[in-house]
């Protein structure tokens, strides 16, 4: 009896890896922080526990990078076949969503999360997640991709690259992946940007002592990593979304909504 398993290679990992080579030919650049959510965890708990369906963690980082990205559009900048910079009023964020343990995690485009609330995110990601034909990218397009030759599918995301339009259709305009909803405790997360001009990736949540309001007590920190592709986005502007990013999280801005 041997001491292994072989397990046949899902088709659908076929698109992560091209993404990946993608990914590494790219000039990225992290920033790292570690932001208070305890006001934001409070006011989730809080509307658990009054009775309404609670909503979701990833779901208020999701409507929050989205108004963080309005003030700041210039972070999720695109350019076209002509060399010109395209800038989208709108925030369309991608989100991982693992509908099973072990399956290829589907990415799901949620449209315009700047004008949306909480709650409304809450309940597509959980829709999605109990339901994953729903996903408008749960298409024939994802069926035939991993079928197809690699060169095909290298050729097909370098076309799409060249219309932003096209992109945003099928890509959204940013990625966010939360690997903290897998593990308890303070860790990071730093994944590659394939495709997309801006990433999140959600870390673990851990406890530390901070000051808050003049004097030291214990707050909930969360671990984040921004990718930004530095080709599009210098320094200086994605320094300023950042700030405006961590300022809406530590207020816990978008959920203000929950209360209506």
């Amino acid at each position: 009896m041997s001491d292994y398993d072989i397990l046949p290679f899902p088709p659908g990992r076929q698109v992560i890896v091209d993404a990946g080579y993608l990914g590494a030919k790219r000039h990225i650049f992290y920033g790292l922080a570690e932001v208070d959510v305890t006001r934001a965890r409070e006011l989730l708990r809080a509307a658990s526990e009054a009775g309404a369906p609670r909503s979701s963690f990833t779901a208020f980082m999701a409507v929050t990078l989205a108004r963080a990205i309005e003030a700041h559009p210039e972070v999720q900048a695109y350019r076209d076949w002509r060399g010109r910079l395209v800038l989208f009023h709108d925030v369309d964020v991608v989100i991982m969503i693992e509908a099973s343990p072990g399956a290829a995690a589907i990415p799901h485009v949620i449209r315009s999360a700047n004008r949306k609330t909480v709650r409304q995110v809450t309940e597509e990601i959980r829709t999605i997640r109990d339901q994953p034909a729903k996903s408008s990218q749960n298409n024939w397009l994802v069926a035939v991709a991993p079928r197809l030759p690699r060169f095909i599918r290298l050729l097909f995301f370098k076309l799409i690259k060249l219309n932003p339009e096209w992109f945003k259709r099928l890509e959204g305009t940013v990625i966010l992946t939360s690997v903290g909803m897998f593990g308890k405790g303070s860790f990071w997360g730093l994944t590659f940007l394939p495709v997309h001009t801006l990433g999140l990736t959600i870390g673990g949540i851990g406890q530390k002592p901070g000051v808050f309001e003049g004097a030291i007590s214990i707050r909930e920190v969360v671990n984040l990593t921004l990718a930004f592709d530095h080709d599009l986005v210098d320094g200086a502007p994605a320094a300023r979304f950042a700030h405006t990013f961590i300022e809406l999280i530590e207020k816990a801005d978008a959920l203000r909504d929950e209360s209506t």
